[in-house]
């Protein structure tokens, strides 16, 4: 009796499925064998057929475990053996993501930008192999299906499994994928085709064996030593060529193929010579492309021959590094095959899967192979609109650089963003898999503070051309009255309005205040380092002059804050709360009765007093060291009232690293209007500026300044 029909127990179907194929990599664990002898007879079968097909190309235990897990137990993670398993069994299900994006789309489109994702996704080239193995198997078992179903199954390996299998090199898999695929999208044609052939596969084998044995035995005969192989075309890869070279099933003159590998460049022309000798050559059917490389470097030499029994062969010859070459992924040959473009990042990660594929069980390699498959390093994001295209960003890219390089109109009316159905603000960093829906307004009005870097609207120099591209469009009078719109409201934030502006204009090798103005218009300049630029160039103003104690003794750097006094040494330092300076503005300090010296801006008010009343308490202080310490500063925020405001406003400061030490509000619920009042710390005068550009951009916010 078939054990696969026996009812009462199917451990005779494992047992016979090993002794038929005893494991040439790591055995399946014993924990994975008991999980795989206590499931259904199907999940049973559908495993050990993947099983199979894994061994063939030689995958290491981990793989097989993980395979069989998710069979058996749909993935489960806890009943992964390791953490190895256990990232190979998420991989898989992270798979089915792309599966159920393929299905809203409906097949038929373009697969490069899924595919994509799926290699984002999954990370480890194993789990690809696994995911190839077990489509391999459906397809196997897709006459059971109806024709829809076998329809679905087929486009999904069309667009997704048999490109990838072809670019990673697997190709005892990739012809098997696209047969089946073809046979199922294409089945009259798969007929025709197949009829046309006028000879079992079997006899085509035949023929392909007596050809190598008797090249083998030229090349011997003539003292090259060269190694021969190679096997009968398959349909899809004829059809492909009849719809590429627009020709009919006659005109083809490489249904049957074998490939030539020797030692030199000579003997590749040597055994060119011996083809022809044996053959008579096919006219205007060779090509040289050692003399002549192809635009990616692939060389070789093909010919076409009437070989035995007057039928037609395809000869290719080349070196073995040729060979590896063009084969091996290094000369990137799926794309001359496919037709694609692809990127160089794109093309360094498959370089690297296809390395992995040469990593064979031993004593070096098998470390080789846990090092490298462990975790692909990913620096590209890839991301999904509601249709579920697939848009490939940089790392560290927002929801408006999604928006910009979906168009350029859709940047420029982008007014918000949700991810995965949540509203998140335009600075938000989207990951890989998310799907982003832009809101758009009826204008176009991208906003100028995009522009500043610091504000992290924009992360890609793309959309940062774009958006500074509408604004170039601009008059120059307008540009400038925009930029000194911006420029003010960042010197408010920062208490800064009233200083003189003329003394940075050498800094920025500007010749007129409105030249400034335009560069802070198209992004060129940010408004914070007009702003920085003041404390450097100014000496901010003073009522009464601060007169500076004699230089009595060396200047020393306070261990608490990293403060310079001038004149005194061992003194306690605090900041004042009435002004709460930040590093970058200018300071003066005040001895205090029993506090030690006390902090203040150049220009409070407060100090002013002081110093008018008690001058000889008037030190000269900077701030030494800025790399320690925080500063405490009090901010004001106005915005109209509304749910989940006082949430966003304390989100974007949590991710501005920046520490709350004390809130509190205030609402108008006539008017509709709210207060925030936060007490931050901050590093430097540069996080503050940056801290309150932010804010201002958080919706409903209308104003963010500082306080004294």
């Amino acid at each position: 009796m078939d054990p696969v029909n026996q009812t009462a127990t199917h451990f005779p179907l494992i047992d016979d499925c090993l002794l038929r194929r005893p494991l040439r990599a790591a055995s399946i664990s014993a924990p994975v064998m008991d999980a795989l002898r206590s499931a259904s007879q199907s999940r049973c079968r559908e495993a050990l057929a993947v099983v199979e097909i894994l061994d063939s190309i030689q995958v290491d235990g981990d793989t097989l475990d993980a395979a069989v897990l998710y069979s058996v137990a749909s993935g489960n993670p806890g009943v992964a053996s390791n953490d190895a398993v256990a990232l190979l069994l998420e991989g898989q299900r992270a798979a089915e993501k792309v599966w159920s994006i393929h299905a809203e789309r409906g097949g038929g489109n373009t697969g490069e930008g899924l595919r994509r994702l799926l290699l984002a996704m999954i990370r480890d080239v194993r789990v690809a192999l696994i995911l190839l193995a077990r489509q391999l198997v459906r397809l196997r078992q897709a006459s059971q299906l109806n024709e829809d179903e076998r329809r679905r199954l087929a486009e999904l390996t069309a667009d997704i499994h048999a490109p990838l299998a072809n670019r990673l090199g697997v190709w005892q898999l990739k012809w098997e994928l696209e047969d089946l695929s073809f046979r199922y999208l294409h089945p009259d044609t798969y007929r025709r085709i197949a009829s046309l052939l006028d000879e079992k596969r079997g006899a085509r084998e035949r023929f392909i064996e007596e050809s190598k044995s008797r090249v083998r035995q030229a090349l011997a005969e003539a003292g090259i030593r060269g190694d021969v192989a190679g096997r009968p075309k398959h349909i899809f890869s004829i059809w492909k060529k009849m719809q590429r070279k627009d020709v009919p099933f006659s005109e083809l003159y490489d249904i049957r193929a074998i490939r030539v590998l020797v030692d030199s460049v000579a003997d590749c022309y040597a055994a060119l010579g011996i083809v022809h000798g044996l053959w008579t050559p096919v006219a205007a059917e060779f090509d040289d492309y050692i003399a002549n490389p192809k635009g990616n470097n692939y060389r070789s030499l093909h010919t076409a021959v009437m070989g035995p029994e007057g039928k037609t062969l395809e000869v290719q010859i080349r070196t073995v590094e040729m060979h590896e070459h063009a084969e091996l992924g290094v000369a990137a040959h799926w794309r001359y095959k496919e037709g694609g473009s692809g990127d160089a990042e794109f093309e360094r990660k498959i370089a690297w899967m296809r390395q992995l594929l040469e990593a064979r069980e031993g004593d070096d390699d098998s470390a080789l192979l846990a090092g490298l498959s462990t975790e692909l390093v990913e620096d590209r994001v890839y991301a999904l609109t509601p249709q579920g295209q697939v848009v490939d960003l940089p790392q560290g890219a927002t929801v408006l650089d999604f928006a910009y390089h979906v168009h350029s109109e859709v940047g420029h009316r982008c007014r918000g963003a949700k991810v995965n159905g949540r509203i998140v603000p335009l600075t938000h960093h989207p990951r890989t898999g998310d799907r982003i829906e832009i809101m758009t307004g009826k204008e176009l009005a991208p906003r100028r503070d995009w522009l500043v870097q610091s504000n992290g609207f924009l992360a890609s120099t793309r959309a940062r051309g774009k958006v500074r591209a509408w604004f170039n469009r601009l008059d120059f009078e307008r540009n400038a009255a925009e930029g000194k719109d911006m420029l003010e409201r960042e010197l408010r934030r920062l208490a800064l309005l009233q200083q003189d502006l003329t003394p940075v204009l050498q800094r920025f090798k500007l010749g007129r205040i409105e030249d400034l103005y335009v560069a802070v218009a198209l992004g060129d300049l940010g408004p914070h380092q007009v702003a920085r630029a003041l404390h450097e160039c100014v000496t901010p103003r003073a009522a009464p002059e601060l007169p500076r104690a004699a230089p009595t003794g060396a200047r020393r750097a306070q261990p608490g804050r990293g403060f310079v006094i001038e004149g005194v040494g061992n003194l306690l330092t605090q900041l004042a709360r009435c002004c709460q300076p930040v590093p970058g503005e200018s300071i003066a300090g005040y001895l205090t009765r029993g506090r030690g010296v006390s902090i203040h801006r150049s220009d409070c008010v407060a100090l002013q007093r002081l110093a008018a009343s008690y001058p000889e308490r008037i030190v000269a202080v900077d701030w030494g060291r800025r790399d320690t310490g925080s500063y405490s500063v009090d901010i004001l925020i106005r915005a109209v009232d509304r749910k989940w405001l006082l949430k966003d406003v304390t989100n974007l400061l949590a991710e501005s690293d920046v520490h709350v030490l004390a809130t509190s509000s205030r609402v108008d619920e006539k008017r509709g209007h709210a207060e925030l009042r936060f007490t931050l710390k901050v590093s430097d005068f540069a996080q503050l500026g940056s801290v309150l550009g932010r804010l201002e951009s958080v919706p409903g916010v209308s104003q963010a300044r500082r306080v004294h």
